[in-house]
């Protein structure tokens, strides 16, 4: 029996690592994420395709600058205050807040930065304006449902323990 390979249709096993422009570590998981591959399962398109006749064991790399990955960082995304205008739980690099336009549409800031006083909250994606690499290893493959075709993603319980 030969072993399978990522094809459309296939419940996809894999683990990955997204590292920045410096070739630092910014993303991993070491737990197998399940996809459907031709399913429109929300993976970049360029990593699924770099998937495309993989076999369990394989590991890829794919490079994926802004414009492909995760967009170009927007200035107008970005606000700086004093610190003395933050409520207290938001005063470190990391927290979250939402805000919302005079529509009721609700947007979520992250505090990036805090030096001389002030603090910038920033609703760009962490990776925006920067080309990144996707360390992708193939852990488990096999045939999908009709249900999880249609979802674009495997029913929960993890990877089969075959491949």
């Amino acid at each position: 029996m030969s072993a399978p390979i990522v094809s459309k249709h296939k419940a996809v096993y894999i683990t990955y690592s997204i590292l920045d422009q410096q070739g630092q570590v910014v993303e991993q998981s070491d737990v197998p994420i399940g996809y459907i591959h031709g399913a429109d399962s929300g993976l970049f398109e360029q990593v699924e395709a770099a998937l495309e006749g993989a076999k369990p064991g394989d590991k890829l790399e794919v490079f994926l600058p802004p414009e492909q990955g995760f967009g170009a960082h927007d200035p107008n995304l970005t606000f700086t205050d004093d610190i003395e205008n933050v409520p207290p739980e938001y005063r470190h690099v990391g927290a979250e807040v939402e805000f919302q336009n005079e529509q009721g549409e609700g947007k979520m800031f992250r505090v990036s930065k805090i030096e001389n006083g002030k603090l910038t909250v920033d609703a760009n994606h962490p990776f925006a304006g920067q080309t990144v690499k996707f360390v992708v290893t193939v852990m488990a493959i096999r045939d999908a449902t009709p249900e999880e075709i249609a979802n674009g993603r495997p029913d929960e319980g993890g990877p089969p323990v075959y491949h």
